[in-house]
């Protein structure tokens, strides 16, 4: 069951102005001598765009010119449409341009010693290459598979374990928004050993994109798992969907344990959760 809106037609016409918004760019950083590579990530990258996937750009520049287009990343994009409010860092080397036609750019600028051929760049549209720069990176990327680590798999065992103690911190502090932060932290904790054990990098930690929803790589069991996983502000509710994550965890933890090779210490385990359930 849909949202029903009154911007459905305005929501209709957003692939066309994100067409115009893409021709705009491709013109403004191809005549630019400054520019060596244009790409794009994201949804365009993986081919999968809808209704309301934004434009994740990346943009390769002279690494003498770098800060200058850094600082100047802003008026940049209004090269390219009406912006209607900008959310940025005036410190960090990317900025988010939202436009009245309702979509989003994130800009993002890099220098060529800062490009490495990670496994996410297997996944990316080039439009723009002078010396087959990003060419060269993309074939090498194309050449990486992904598997977790121990750091990354004890890094996330442990954020799961701080995240359960610390929502029944926040019940017993009547906190209970905070509760609910550390809640979605378990969600998003079980989504990612997902993606480690099946061999899939996961998102950023805090990054719920493409996780749900037609374009989601979860299978279904897993997504009704999360479904059922959904809670109110009720403190035993709470208490209650923090429980029925636990067995999960406790299987996949197994698994990714065997994986890298790691001791999964059940009793450690069992002692961590006993102390809040």
């Amino acid at each position: 069951m849909g949202l029903e809106t009154k911007h459905y037609e305005r929501d209709l016409a957003i692939p066309k102005h994100r067409e115009e918004l893409l021709d705009a760019i491709q013109k403004d950083l191809k005549n630019d001598a400054n520019v060596l590579a244009v790409y794009y990530g994201g949804s365009i990258g993986n081919e999968n765009t809808d209704l309301y996937s934004d434009i994740d750009l990346r943009i390769v520049v002279k690494d003498d010119v770098f800060e200058e287009y850094r600082l100047n990343k802003k008026q940049r994009a209004t090269n390219w449409g009406k912006v209607l409010f900008f959310e940025d860092f005036p410190w960090a080397s990317h900025s988010i341009a939202h436009y009245h036609s309702f979509i989003k750019v994130d800009s993002f600028y890099y220098k060529t010693r800062d490009l490495q051929p990670p496994v996410w760049l297997q996944n990316i549209k080039i439009v723009h290459d002078t010396d087959n720069l990003m060419k060269d990176i993309l074939e090498e990327s194309m050449k990486l598979s992904y598997q977790p680590n121990v750091q990354e798999v004890e890094i996330w065992r442990t954020k799961f374990f701080a995240s359960v103690q610390e929502a029944y911190r926040r019940i017993m502090r009547k906190e209970i928004y905070y509760a609910l932060h550390f809640l979605d932290n378990l969600r998003l904790s079980m989504v990612a050993a997902w993606f480690m054990d099946a061999g899939i990098q996961p998102n950023t930690f805090g990054d719920w994109a493409k996780l749900e929803g037609d374009r989601s790589k979860l299978l279904d069991w897993q997504l009704e798992l999360l479904e059922k996983w959904h809670s109110n502000r009720d403190p035993n509710n709470i208490m209650n969907v923090i429980k029925s994550i636990i067995p999960e965890f406790i299987k996949v933890h197994e698994s990714l344990c065997v994986k890298v090779r790691i001791e999964e210490n059940s009793e450690w385990v069992d002692e961590i959760f006993k102390m809040v359930i």
